[in-house]
C-alpha cells in the first residue's frame, strides 16, 4: 500500500469517526408529560418537603445603578447584586440569592479583543441558565429559591481573610417571629469559586428543622453550526455528577427524562457542562445529600440537577449554618484537582482519555518551553514522529519493496488478462516467495489512529487552547485559517508525497481520483479549526520528509528494473 492510500485510510477513518460523533448527537428532543408537568425524579428522603422547581415570578432586571463596591440599601423590592473580582462578575438576585448572571471576563465570545465577554449564566429565555439554592421546612417557614431577601448593610464590603482579597455579599431574610436567614457570598480574588453560606439563627420559642438544597437550572445551549467541523456540535452538553463510589457521570440533556438520578451521595458534586465551561455545586465533603433531577416543560423545557443536604436542626435560642461551594467558570485542567475530587473528568476526551490525558500533559510542558500553543503543537507531532519512527521506517521501506514488485505484477496482470482468480493466486505467490507483505505499510498508521483522534480531542475540549494565538495571521487556533494559508500548505504536501509514491498498477478511473483527493481535502480543511490542520500539515510534512529520506537510502534497490518471472 502506498503513502498516499495510507493517507487516505487515515483521513477517511477520521472523517466517520467525525461523522458517528455528529451522528451521536442530535438535538436534544426531551420526553415530556403531556400535560405539561415536569417529570421529576423524587427526594428519597419522607422528612424533606417538596422543593419548588420554576419562579413564581421572573428574575430581577439588573440594576445598571448599583456600583460594585458600594453598600446597597435594605429594599422589599427585588433586584440585582454585582459581586465581581478579577475574573469573574456575578450578578446575584435578591429572589432567592440565585445566581442569575456569570460573565467570564477571560474569554471571549470571538478571538477578536474587543469581543463581547462569555456569559455562562443567564437569566435571557433563550440562554437561561441559573444556580439557585434555598431552605424547605415541614416544620416552620423557611425561604426557598423564590422567597425575597434584602441586601445586608455590609453588603459588598471588601475584606482581608488569610491574606487572601475577597469580597463578599450578605442578604437577609426573616419570618417575623424570631427566624432570620442570612445567605453569604464570597469570592477571591483570580477565583471561579464563589462560596454561599446559609446561617439559620432561630430567635423564636419553637425548634426549627429543614433542608438545604441547591440546583442548577438551564435550557440546552444554543449551537449555531451542528456541522462535524464545529466541536460544539457534538460536544457534550448535560448534566453531570461525581460520587466517590460510581465516579463521574453523566447524561445528555435528551437523557434525563428517560433516566431520572435519584440517589444518596456523600463527597460528591452536581454540574452542567457544556464545551469548555461548567457549573457545579460542590457541598460539604462530609454531607451526606441526595442528587435528583427534573426536567420542567412550561413552554421551553429547562432541565434541573440539584443536590438535598441533610437535616438542619436549630433549637429555640441557636444557630446553624451550611456552606457550599460555586464553580462557575472553564474547565481548567490545572485548578480542577484541587477543587474537588473527580472534577478533572469534566473535561471530556470520551474514549480516549487514556490516551488524551498524557497527550495534553506533554502539551502543556511543551506550552510552558515554547510560550505558545501552536509551537507547542508542533513539538508534539516532533516528538509523536520519533516515537514512532522506527514502525514509519518499515512502513516506508515495505512501499519500496511493494515499488519493486510492481513490474512483475504489471507483467502477471498482462499474462492473465481477465482471469482475476488466477491473477490473484499468482500475485500471493509472489508475495510469498519475494516475503512481501502488502499489509505492512498499513500497520503503523493503524497503530497512530488512535493517536491523532486523541489529540484531536485535545485540540478541541481544552480550553486553554480557546483561541490561543499562533503567528502572523493566526489568531486563534480553535477557528479556521482566515488566509487558508494552512490548508494550502497541507494540499501541497499531499500532493508530492503522491509524486513520491506513484502506483503504477492503479486503473485510470482510480488515479485520477486520487489526484482530485489532495484539492477536496484541501478544500474540507479550510473549515477545521487552525490548530488541527497544523497539526495535520505538520505531521504529513514530516512523513514527507521521512520518507523522502528513506526513499533517497534505499532507494536505489527499489528503482532497479526487475525482470519479469515467469512464475
Amino acid at each position: 500500500m502506498n503513502q498516499t492510500r495510507t493517507f487516505l485510510l487515515l483521513a477517511w477513518l477520521f472523517l466517520a469517526y467525525l461523522l458517528w460523533q455528529a451522528w451521536q448527537s442530535p438535538t436534544p428532543q426531551p420526553v415530556i408529560d403531556a400535560t405539561g408537568s415536569p417529570r421529576v425524579g423524587a427526594v428519597d428522603d419522607a422528612a424533606a418537603p417538596q422543593i419548588p422547581i420554576e419562579p413564581s415570578a421572573p428574575l430581577a432586571g439588573v440594576d445598571a445603578t448599583v456600583p460594585t463596591a458600594s453598600p446597597i440599601a435594605n429594599t422589599t423590592s427585588t433586584r440585582r447584586l454585582v459581586l465581581a473580582n478579577d475574573v469573574l462578575r456575578l450578578e446575584i438576585d435578591t429572589r432567592g440569592g440565585t445566581v442569575a448572571s456569570a460573565q467570564l471576563l477571560d474569554y471571549g465570545q470571538t478571538a477578536k479583543p474587543d469581543s463581547e465577554r462569555v456569559q455562562l449564566l443567564s437569566s435571557a429565555p433563550e440562554h437561561f441558565f441559573v444556580a439557585q439554592s434555598g431552605l424547605v421546612s415541614n416544620k416552620g417557614a423557611a425561604p426557598s429559591h423564590e422567597s425575597v431577601f434584602v441586601s445586608a448593610p455590609d453588603a459588598e464590603a471588601e475584606v482581608l481573610r488569610d491574606g487572601e482579597q475577597q469580597v463578599s455579599l450578605a442578604l437577609n431574610w426573616s419570618d417575623g417571629n424570631g427566624l432570620s436567614v442570612r445567605k453569604v457570598f464570597t469570592l477571591k480574588r483570580g477565583s471561579y469559586l464563589l462560596s454561599v453560606r446559609d446561617e439559620v439563627d432561630n430567635q423564636s420559642e419553637a425548634a426549627w428543622q429543614g433542608h438545604v438544597y441547591r440546583q442548577l437550572l438551564r435550557v440546552p445551549p444554543v449551537i449555531a453550526n451542528s456541522g462535524f467541523n464545529n466541536p460544539e456540535g457534538y460536544s457534550f452538553a448535560g448534566a453531570a455528577w461525581y460520587s466517590p463510589d460510581e465516579k463521574f457521570e453523566k447524561l445528555k440533556f435528551d437523557k434525563l427524562a428517560e433516566e431520572p438520578l435519584n440517589r444518596k451521595i456523600s463527597g460528591g458534586w452536581i454540574a452542567m457542562l457544556q464545551h469548555h465551561f461548567m457549573a457545579v455545586w460542590i457541598p460539604g465533603a462530609d454531607e451526606s445529600t441526595t442528587f435528583s433531577t427534573a426536567i420542567f416543560a412550561n413552554g421551553v423545557p429547562r432541565y434541573v440537577i440539584r443536590e438535598v443536604g441533610p437535616a438542619l436542626v436549630a433549637d429555640p435560642g441557636a444557630r446553624v449554618s451550611t456552606e457550599a461551594r460555586l464553580w462557575v467558570g472553564p474547565k481548567l485542567q490545572s485548578e480542577l484537582p484541587a477543587v474537588a475530587p473527580g472534577l478533572e473528568r469534566t473535561i471530556d476526551y470520551g474514549i480516549f482519555t487514556l490516551i488524551s490525558d498524557p497527550l495534553f500533559a506533554v502539551l502543556s510542558f511543551l506550552h510552558r518551553l515554547f510560550g505558545n500553543w501552536g509551537w507547542a503543537i508542533i513539538g508534539l507531532v516532533v516528538l509523536i514522529k520519533a516515537v514512532f519512527f522506527k514502525l514509519s521506517e518499515k512502513q516506508y521501506l515495505s512501499m519500496a519493496k511493494m515499488r519493486k514488485l510492481q513490474p512483475r505484477i504489471e507483467a502477471l496482470k498482462e499474462r492473465y488478462g481477465e482471469d482475476k482468480q488466477k491473477f490473484q493466486q499468482a500475485m500471493l505467490e509472489l508475495y510469498k516467495k519475494e516475503k512481501a507483505n502488502p499489509a505492512s505499510g498499513c500497520l503503523p498508521i493503524l497503530i497512530q489512529i488512535p493517536v491523532f483522534i486523541a489529540l484531536y480531542w485535545v485540540l478541541l475540549e481544552s480550553v486553554e487552547l480557546r483561541h490561543a494565538p499562533w503567528i502572523g495571521w493566526i489568531h486563534s487556533l480553535t477557528d479556521r485559517d482566515p488566509y487558508f494559508v494552512l490548508p494550502v500548505l497541507n494540499m501541497a504536501s499531499m500532493y508530492f508525497t503522491q509524486k513520491l509514491s506513484p502506483a503504477p498498477g492503479m486503473d485510470p478511473i482510480q488515479k485520477k481520483f486520487m489526484q482530485l483527493m489532495p484539492l477536496i481535502f484541501g478544500v474540507m480543511f479550510a473549515f477545521f479549526p487552525a490548530g488541527l490542520v497544523l497539526y495535520w500539515t505538520t505531521n504529513g510534512s514530516l512523513g514527507l520528509l521521512q520518507q523522502w529520506v528513506i526513499m533517497r537510502r534505499h532507494g536505489d534497490q527499489a528503482d532497479k528494473p526487475a525482470v519479469a518471472s515467469k512464475d
